[in-house]
């Protein structure tokens, strides 16, 4: 029984638990700063951002942890889909968005979220390709078996054609 999970995705789901409040605590702190010198409509941008990517990021590390863990390719596929359409974007949009004012260390704690995305999408494409096809030779394996005991055996008499005496 071969172990599917993966260790380095592992190891980054972890420190991201950890860094997310820290990322969480840094963009707010900064947003509140430069709140009153932003346009209206990139303060209704950031507010709805931080809305999106607290409740994504929840959802994203739990999908995570159960899928690589436990080995559950629906969850990790969440996870994987998660961390590619919403978050990734989102938060290259905080990096290279100019009109948004960034702050030096808003953009450190950017860099280093977005290196934790693109490392994990990577990661979890892998680990889900060989989740994948793991249980796709298994399930053709037990079709395989369940075939052959099925089949009648040849040359050994069966009830029907046994011999009466």
């Amino acid at each position: 029984c071969e172990i599917l999970s993966s260790l380095p995705l592992q190891m980054s789901l972890y420190f991201n638990v950890y860094f997310f409040p820290f990322w969480w605590l840094i963009t707010v702190a900064i947003l509140y700063l430069k709140y009153p010198a932003l346009s209206d409509y990139y303060k209704f941008i950031l507010v709805t951002i931080m809305i999106l990517v607290s409740l994504t990021e929840l959802i994203r590390l739990y999908l995570g942890y159960v899928g690589n863990l436990l080995e559950k390719v629906p969850e990790l596929a969440g996870f994987w889909l998660l961390t590619l359409l919403p978050q990734l974007p989102v938060i290259l949009f905080l990096l290279f968005n100019e009109g948004l004012k960034i702050h030096s260390l808003e953009r450190a704690v950017h860099i280093i979220f977005a290196a934790f995305l693109s490392f994990q999408v990577v990661a979890a494409f892998f680990t889900l390709r060989r989740m994948v096809n793991t249980l796709a030779t298994r399930f053709r394996l037990t079709e395989f078996h369940r075939l052959e005991e099925q089949r009648p055996e040849l040359g050994v008499p069966g009830p029907a054609t046994g011999s009466s005496s």
